[in-house]
């Protein structure tokens, strides 16, 4: 028998959820036959087979999770190694040595074994209680009858808790990673923008002001090692978008924003939108990105405290434009007021940094036209 080990997908991915099997066990495939369909934590990617040859036995069903190197099915046919990966995913190489990361990535451990007796465990079992990710309270983490039956009430009273799974779990993740790795700070300003023309693309104004930005205060252009206490100023700045799906959050990366003429800029960002809509989108567009936009201001909200994920060190919010009663050369006016809030790793960047960066943001912003 031969294994087909869950191949590397590239971009430090440790692992897949099954989508979809294209094939069943028994059947007779051939070369680049598709055989799944497997969503990594941005992307749905296709699994084609590395030979001709019978499905003895698939691993796993759909919506359960597969690591890089675990088996992913088996051929028939006898083979003294049977432990080797059969083939491997054909993939483009990079064009960009320095795309080492993954924006919204974070490293991913496998899942231990919970500890228990076998009394406990059968427990779990009669209550049908999931013990994977469940915490035991006894000794070392071990669970205990009490944790089993305390989970089971709750699954009884409110419904059992539906797994995370795809994008969500992985934002999960990338969330705890971020909070307990990044020491953030944020500032809030209001810019007033209330010479800008009506026809105004409010999302290319924040691209353009974040890259005059980036220009001014290098600093908030930077991946930072937090284990090596290291930083690398980045002369190239490649912006994250977050983008908001029912799955949950993409932030597709756009390149080189401040050598690129605006429309460059929003051709490809609805590109890139529409791929994430469609689930198309590759893994090296959601790669590199070296500051983060968060335009939430698009739904609700003024103020926030964006989430810095490593290794970037820097993400601007724009909050919704209000009409505001403020002073205007010693008169009471209404003016137009975007909120801003910048929230910046402190580990990797100064208070005078920061400050530097949403003040040429905010000379940006204020001027009536940039074209």
């Amino acid at each position: 028998m031969k294994y087909f080990k869950l191949p590397d997908l590239g971009e430090g991915l440790p692992e897949a959820e099954i989508v979809e099997w294209k094939i069943n066990e028994g059947d007779q495939v051939k070369t680049d036959q598709i055989l799944a369909t497997v969503e990594t934590a941005k992307a749905i990617i296709e699994i084609p087979s590395p030979q001709d040859g019978v499905i003895a036995h698939l691993f796993g069903q759909a919506g359960d999770t597969i690591h890089t190197g675990e088996p992913l099915l088996e051929f028939a046919g006898e083979d003294d190694d049977s432990g080797t990966v059969v083939g491997e995913l054909k993939r483009e190489a990079s064009s960009n040595a320095d795309d080492d990361f993954f924006i919204g990535a974070a490293p991913s451990t496998r899942a231990h074994s919970q500890k228990m007796t076998p009394a406990v465990r059968s427990l779990a079992n009669r209550l049908n209680v999931d013990t994977d990710n469940l915490r035991g309270s006894g000794r070392n983490g071990q669970l205990t009858s009490n944790d089993i039956e305390r989970l089971a009430r709750t699954d009884r009273a409110h419904g059992k808790a539906a797994p995370l799974r795809g994008v969500r779990k992985q934002m999960a993740r990338n969330m705890a990673a971020a909070h307990a790795e990044v020491v953030p700070v944020t500032l809030h300003e209001d810019v007033d923008i209330s010479d800008w023309d009506t026809e105004e693309d409010t999302t290319m104004r924040l691209i353009h002001a974040i890259a005059a930005g980036c220009k001014a205060e290098p600093a908030l252009n930077t991946w930072f090692d937090g284990q090596q206490l290291a930083r690398r100023v980045l002369s190239q700045i490649n912006l994250g978008v977050a983008v908001d799906t029912e799955q949950g959050l993409f932030v597709p990366v756009l390149r080189d924003i401040g050598n690129r003429s605006l429309e460059d800029i929003r051709d490809g960002l609805n590109r890139l939108r529409q791929d994430v809509i469609d689930r198309t989108i590759p893994p090296s567009e959601l790669q590199g990105g070296t500051i983060t936009l968060s335009n939430y201001g698009t739904i609700a909200g003024r103020y926030a405290s964006p989430i810095v994920v490593p290794p970037t060190v820097a993400i601007l919010g724009a909050g919704v434009i209000r009409d505001q009663v403020m002073p205007v050369a010693g008169e009471i006016a209404i003016r137009q007021v975007m909120p801003l809030s910048l929230t910046f790793d402190h580990r990797a960047a100064t208070g005078g940094e920061a400050a530097r960066f949403i003040q040429a943001v905010i000379t940006d912003l204020a001027k009536e036209s940039i074209s």
